[in-house]
Formats: structure tokens, sequence, C-alpha cells
């Protein structure tokens, strides 16, 4: 029995290669969480990675957990390698998208022309696509609960707390905090966790200018964790123009702030069991 969690992707907005988003990566968000089956959150380009990976050790299945469908949590979907093999069998749920047509419609739609040349119905894997409403708990086959809940983004997005063999990690991204005023979905979902992913996309100095855009702080996510009893907050989904020394002090600064506090960097992992 093991429960693991890896980085694959960690920036938000858009990917950015560059010579200065080495140590902390620049592909876009996408989590993979290993607990009797895998478990994937988001599509952003770090899935690429991830499928290559896959495939190389044969590992035929996965259930793909969305956000939300911006589009850096999905830019990865079409190159994910092993949606192409028959041999292969996926499940990709979303929590937002009933009122729009559901996940199937969107993720068909990004893959249509004019705007990409190979439509989604060429993916020969098996591809099971489930909707559901955002605060819907389920169980797998495996033993493995998923609680959800609402988070405060344009157009929708979908906070996840992953159990199993008596731990939890929680996915939250993409959400935006109101400031003196701790979200109570947030608290309640990463309530005692052992890992808890949170959208730190900007600092306190900077998210007075951008309030509105969807996304949150570094400090606030401290603050709901230190609030909730969380053992360790993974600051994640790093803004593309804070480069490697901005996220070094930001590292720095967190854990002045709270030792709980790690900066997410693409290929870091995690073992709960």
């Amino acid at each position: 029995m093991s429960f693991k969690v890896k980085f694959w992707g960690v920036r938000g907005s858009i990917a950015c290669p560059s010579p200065r988003h080495v140590a902390f990566g620049g592909n876009t968000s996408c989590v993979e969480v290993a607990a009797g089956n895998r478990i994937v959150f988001d599509a952003g380009t770090g899935i690429r990675n991830l499928g290559h990976w896959l495939q190389r050790k044969e590992i035929p299945r996965a259930t793909i957990l969305m956000s939300h469908t911006h589009w850096d949590h999905i830019a990865g979907f079409p190159f994910f390698s092993p949606a192409f093999s028959k041999k292969n069998e996926f499940v990709i749920m979303a929590g937002h998208l009933k009122a729009q047509g559901g996940i199937e419609k969107i993720l068909a739609g990004t893959m249509a022309q004019p705007t990409f040349p190979v439509p989604l119905e060429l993916m020969g894997a098996k591809i099971r696509f489930e909707d559901f409403d955002a605060g819907d708990t389920f169980q797998t086959a495996e033993g493995i609960r998923i609680r959800t809940a609402a988070l405060n983004h344009p157009n929708g997005a979908t906070g996840y707390r992953v159990e199993y063999a008596g731990k939890a990690v929680c996915y939250v991204t993409d959400t935006e905090h109101v400031i003196g005023s701790p979200d109570q979905n947030v608290l309640g979902l990463i309530e005692g966790a052992d890992l808890v992913i949170y959208d730190s996309t900007y600092t306190d100095r900077e998210f007075n200018g951008r309030v509105g855009w969807g996304h949150s702080t570094w400090e606030e996510g401290v603050r709901l964790c230190r609030v909730a009893g969380v053992k360790t907050l993974a600051i994640f989904h790093h803004d593309p123009d804070h480069e490697d020394g901005f996220m070094e002090q930001v590292e720095a600064d967190a854990r002045n702030m709270w030792s709980g506090a790690i900066v997410a960097r693409e290929n870091m992992r995690f073992n709960l069991v």
C-alpha cells in the first residue's frame, strides 16, 4: 500500500520554458497521485511528460480530475500520448460544466478545427467522461474517497480532497480569497489534511491589484492551513512572471512564516504512506 504525490507542472496562466524558470519548472498544472490507482489533477502542459512516463511504465488507466477548463489546465491534453492507445482506459471528471454541456463537449471543442488538427474522436483509448456537481463525494473501487468543493474562480472551479490509507491530499486551485474572510468551503475541504496544494499565484502585496482575477496568495494559503490543522502546504500555480530568484525568496519568506510551507517544484515527490 502506498500513497504518493508527484508534481509534473506547477505554473499557472501560461507555460514558461526559459533559463529563468529551471529551478521550479515552467509547465502548467498537472499533479499525479498514486494510491491504489492513478489519479491525475488537471491536464496542463505537465501532463505530456506524465503521459510519456505512464507509457514507459505500461500503466494503462487513470482518473483525471479537472479543477476547471481554462487554457493553462487543459493545454496538455491533446498531447497526452496514452490517450491515443487502444490498450488504455481513462475517466475524465469535472464538477463545473453541466450547464455548458459537460467536460467531453468542452475538450472536443478545444481539439476541433481550425484551432487543432486532431479531433478528440481520434484518441484510441477507452475514455469515459463524467460530470458531477462541485460539493459531491464519491468513492473508487480501490477504496479511495474523493470529496469536492466549489471554488471562487471565474467560470467555476472545483477543489478536491483524496483520502486513502488514513491520509489525505487536497488540490485547491484556482481560487480567489476575500481579504479578512477565510473561505469556509476551502477550510472544510482541507481540515486535518496531510498535504494541501494551494493556489499561491500572488503575494499579499500583489493581490490588491489583481482582485477579480480568480487567484490567491501563498500567505493566505498559510493562514488557511494553520487554521485547518494541515501538516504541509505546497505553494502552487506560480505566476509566470515569478522567475527562479523571486520564487526562492517566496520559499524563504514562507518558511519564516510557517515551517509547514514548501514551494512546489516540477518533479517534486511526496510519500504520504
